[in-house]
């Protein structure tokens, strides 16, 4: 982890930095008290505020006040004192970069507060510790302190640190491609944090789901969410992320074709991050710079850019920012027909993607390679090439189907572990009630004098109890109905999905013969790959059967709604109908059909007008209301 990823990990768990005059006001007043006291813990307490006054301008000065309050506490035996000391030297230490030194002084303090039986400020700590495994890529590490903290944070009603670890946890989803995790992990963060007003926080929430929404290609989604995002670090005066917001935003705006905005926002970012010296995200904007000019066709403006930002990743040791950008440096020489340039850039960016492991950098790159050296009449070598890049696109594929079926399977976990909490909470909620009522009719019972009134009060009390027992049983009941149908949802989600899976297979098929059509040098190569794939997948009919099983169960009795309304309907167009109330897209139905998005357009305006809808209906939309 290097010097500017510490920094920037220390800026997200920092506070709002206060104004230069106001930090001198401070310090001249810490000093005072110092020299104004004999009292040792008060002392040492106010080095620890100079330390934290001085962190990120005067190292030096930093040091030693830190050294002077641990001298002070040691002396005294605090703690307390000497715990909150251990983690304001990981702050020092993770701003020299020394990350070890920051982890030895974290894990420190953890330990001083569960001495203290202090569980709450000890989790917090811990936070800090599962940050900092996340930034040096150990995930599982980083999910196991999260997973540590989330119920003590909820025990303790601390909801400040419980929606930053949602946000780590977002965070975490994110960099291992589970992003319908990390969706959700991030809006539990945004929800929390909105209920706290903490615009600071909100903000970070917000850049991260915008991120999200990039991965997932959904950049209309992301531009809304950084302008948001933007909005709130305009109202803390964030300058360093609202730069690093308008970059992100850019990029959604490239790939949308909207040039204009984006080179609008990138010089307005980059504007913010030079006066910032924020290194990163100025290596960012001239990859994106390269990127927006590489789509205008202005190659020569596209590679100074690039070679910019090249520069810059190596300065900072970005190994998989340098991959990424000598990719893209390579298709801009590409297009000016420079093809042995192209071929000196995608060697080094292959060379680097394979030492760290890139697999997505390495089958695009090794498929743009191949594209050059075609162009240079190396035709076995771009052969070669191209086959490498398939069979990394096989592997992304398997790995990517995998994660898919992960994903869904622990969103249901989660659900299904979250409403036995609850329901295991109404239960104790009952128990209690029932033990209250238990002693409340001892007490009446004890009593003799009123025994006539008494009984009348307990038939009419038990009637009572009676009825409020059945209605908690009915809740249950309803709780476990409420529950199968949540399992029921995913499995026709799950199936859904493999439906997708299958049908993505038999296109990927189709287009595979059609290469060998047209390039029967391929026949030896791709043959026995096809059988592997035509051993490895099925195309029966009874998944269709399986499919509409359980969504039969789901939505009741949908096939029977939609025949009434039209009784000459044809069973392909319930299956149409089926797919469209899943809010499946037009793309997705396309593949599951194995015919065009066009030929999924006419089937819809078809079905709409079987089944007499108003031409400004959506037909989705009302097809959701059956």
């Amino acid at each position: 982890m290097n010097y500017k990823s510490c920094l920037t990990l220390l800026l997200f768990l920092a506070s709002i930095p206060v104004l230069s005059q106001s930090i001198e006001k401070k310090i001249d007043s810490l000093i005072n008290i110092i020299e104004n006291t004999k009292v040792d813990s008060i002392q040492a307490n106010s080095y620890l505020q100079l330390s934290n006054l001085t962190m990120y301008n005067d190292q030096e000065k930093t040091n030693a006040y830190l050294k002077k309050a641990e001298l002070l506490y040691s002396n005294s035996e605090n703690k307390r004192g000497l715990a909150k000391l251990y983690a304001q030297k990981a702050n020092y230490f993770y701003g020299l970069g020394q990350i070890d030194s920051a982890m030895s002084n974290l894990n420190n303090s953890v330990d001083k507060y569960l001495q203290l039986q202090d569980t709450l400020r000890a989790a917090v700590i811990r936070h800090n510790i599962g940050i900092t495994e996340h930034y040096q890529g150990n995930a599982d590490k980083a999910k196991a302190i999260m997973e540590m903290n989330i119920p003590v944070f909820k025990k303790y009603k601390d909801t400040l640190h419980l929606c930053n670890a949602y946000l780590i946890n977002g965070k975490i989803a994110m960099t291992e491609g589970y992003f319908k995790i990390g969706l959700i992990e991030s809006n539990k963060a945004l929800e929390g944090h909105k209920a706290l007003g903490d615009n600071f926080r909100i903000a970070d929430d917000l850049l991260q789901i915008g991120r999200l929404y990039n991965l997932t290609e959904d950049n209309t989604k992301a531009i809304e969410t950084y302008k948001e995002s933007i909005s709130y670090y305009d109202k803390v005066n964030n300058i360093k992320n609202k730069a690093q917001a308008l970059n992100f935003m850019a990029y959604s705006q490239i790939n949308l074709g909207n040039y204009e905005d984006a080179e609008k926002n990138l010089k307005a970012s980059l504007e913010l991050s030079e006066k910032l010296k924020y290194k990163p995200n100025i290596a960012r904007i001239y990859k994106n710079l390269g990127s927006l000019e590489y789509k205008r066709q202005n190659y020569n403006q596209s590679i100074s850019h690039l070679k910019k930002g090249y520069e810059l990743w190596k300065s900072i040791g970005s190994l998989a920012n340098e991959a990424t950008t000598l990719q893209h440096l390579g298709k801009s020489y590409h297009k000016k027909n420079e093809y042995a340039k192209a071929i000196e850039c995608y060697d080094q960016s292959i060379n680097i993607s394979k030492k760290i492991k890139l697999p997505n950098v390495l089958r695009a790159t090794y498929l743009d390679r191949s594209l050059a050296l075609e162009k240079m009449n190396l035709y076995n070598d771009a052969l070669l090439n191209y086959k490498e890049s398939e069979k990394i696109n096989d592997s992304i594929y398997n790995i990517e189907k995998i994660k898919a079926v992960e994903e869904l399977k622990t969103i249901y976990d989660t659900e299904k572990k979250e409403a036995q909490i609850s329901l295991q909470n109404e239960e104790i909620k009952t128990l209690n009630v029932q033990a209250e009522n238990d002693k409340l009719t001892k007490l009446l019972y004890g009593g003799g004098a009123v025994a006539g009134l008494l009984t009348s009060g307990l038939l009419l009390f038990g009637f009572r109890q009676r009825i409020k027992k059945n209605k908690i049983e009915r809740e249950k009941q309803e709780e476990i109905y409420k529950q199968e149908i949540a399992f029921k949802k995913k499995e026709l989600a799950s199936q859904t999905l493999h439906l997708v899976q299958k049908n993505t297979f038999i296109q990927e098929l189709k287009e595979n013969l059609e290469k060998i059509k047209k390039s029967p040098e391929l026949l030896k190569v791709e043959f026995r790959r096809l059988v592997m794939l035509l051993k490895k997948e099925s195309a029966e009919d009874k998944d269709w059967e399986v499919f509409k099983s359980y969504f039969s169960e789901v939505h009741n009795n949908f096939d029977q709604k939609i025949k009434a309304l039209a009784t000459d309907i044809t069973e392909k167009e319930i299956r149409l109908a089926s797919f469209l109330r899943m809010n499946l897209t037009t793309k997705e139905i396309a593949s599951m059909l194995n015919v065009l998005p066009d030929s999924v357009l006419k089937s819809k305006y078809r079905l709409k007008k079987k089944l007499d809808i108003d031409k400004d209906m959506d037909l989705t939309q009302f097809l959701n209301t059956l």
